[in-house]
């Protein structure tokens, strides 16, 4: 290997780091506000690329069909609650959020010719399609069991991996699909050829992981989040919302995963079941920072994404195994130092 080589999967390692890193804050944003592990996160990555690809290719994406159906099951929920505590003036709001919302959406792009509309604008259809479905999924899945063990909460989440396979699937079919790169433009770095689009991922991956670090740390909502995570009882006390802390979880989920998707695209081939596997690296990635460190959760993002990269070189034929093997041994390490602690009832 000489140092062309080495640059080169220096930068494919760096760029698919940048992507895990997004999985991995997301896995552990929403572990730590609502004892969830996301499996589903990478179905999330799946349908933001194939919805913006069906959209490029002329037609109305299915997704926006399960939206609507979600939106509606969510409507007749609260709808139904509303009525039962004799607040028939939420009626309305209820109904503009979670199905007058869908539905236009779905009629702007029967009529709009979205081929024809800037990318800016598709990449924005495509993600007002597929991130709505992440609080919808907490309300419907989540709201109802949230006091439940992590282990059956996960169980459930496997159980919704598997439904969102299946029906994307059934949306996308088994040929895969890739986008148009967001700029052809190249950059030389000495004897290294970096792309535009990887540039994109990178920077788009940075500005995101600041923009959230300004959201925890400067909005209402984002301080929220961070007391939920410390202590869910001691927030509940102070007047926080658990069903609206996991709602915007899972919205924030769903935008990390969505626009991780569509900044990927261009760079591989995107299958209806290809969003679990890079699901699972952010994963690895999220178990080295505990489920609980931000941080160490980036770092490990980007060595899985460099140990992938240099592994595809010596042992492409092993390259997963090898990357998936450096979870025991952190495992292993967590097990020996961490201090068990009580599930909180």
């Amino acid at each position: 290997m000489d140092l062309t080589i080495a640059l080169m999967l220096a930068q494919d390692g760096l760029t698919n780091g940048a992507i895990y890193a997004l999985l991995a804050l997301a896995l552990v944003l929403v572990f730590a506000v609502t004892r969830v592990i996301c499996i589903q996160q990478g179905e999330f990555v799946a349908y933001g690329a194939l919805t913006l690809a069906m959209m490029q290719s002329g037609s109305v994406p299915a997704t926006v069909w399960l939206l609507v159906a979600l939106g509606a099951a969510v409507a007749v929920l609260d709808g139904a609650a509303a009525l039962k505590a004799g607040q028939g003036r939420r009626l309305v709001a209820v109904l503009g959020w979670n199905l007058a919302g869908p539905l236009a959406l779905a009629g702007l792009l029967a009529v709009l010719p979205v081929p024809s509309l800037p990318l800016a604008v598709q990449v924005g259809l495509a993600l007002a399609v597929v991130v709505p479905m992440g609080p919808f999924m907490y309300r419907l899945v989540y709201q109802p069991i949230a006091s439940a063990p992590v282990l059956i909460l996960l169980i459930v989440s496997v159980a919704v991996h598997v439904a969102m396979v299946g029906l994307g699937l059934l949306f996308f079919g088994a040929e895969g699909q890739r986008t148009p790169a967001f700029s052809d433009a190249s950059l030389e770095v000495g004897p290294l050829l970096v792309s535009g689009q990887t540039l994109w991922v990178i920077v788009a991956s940075l500005v995101l992981i600041v923009g959230l670090y300004q959201f925890f740390e400067r909005t209402l909502y984002g301080k929220a989040l961070r007391a939920t995570a410390i202590n869910r009882v001691g927030a509940r006390l102070m007047g926080i919302s658990p069903s609206l802390a996991g709602k915007l979880t899972f919205f924030l989920a769903a935008l990390i995963g969505a626009l991780s998707g569509v900044l990927i695209a261009p760079l591989t081939t995107i299958y209806y079941d290809t969003g679990f596997l890079i699901g699972l690296k952010g994963f690895v990635a999220a178990i080295i920072g505990g489920l609980a460190s931000y941080p160490i959760a980036a770092l490990g993002a980007v060595a899985v994404g460099l140990l992938e990269a240099f592994s595809s070189f010596w042992a492409s034929a092993y390259k997963e195994v090898i990357v998936f093997t450096l979870i025991i041994p952190v495992l292993l390490w967590r097990s020996l130092t961490s201090r068990h602690v009580e599930e909180e009832e």
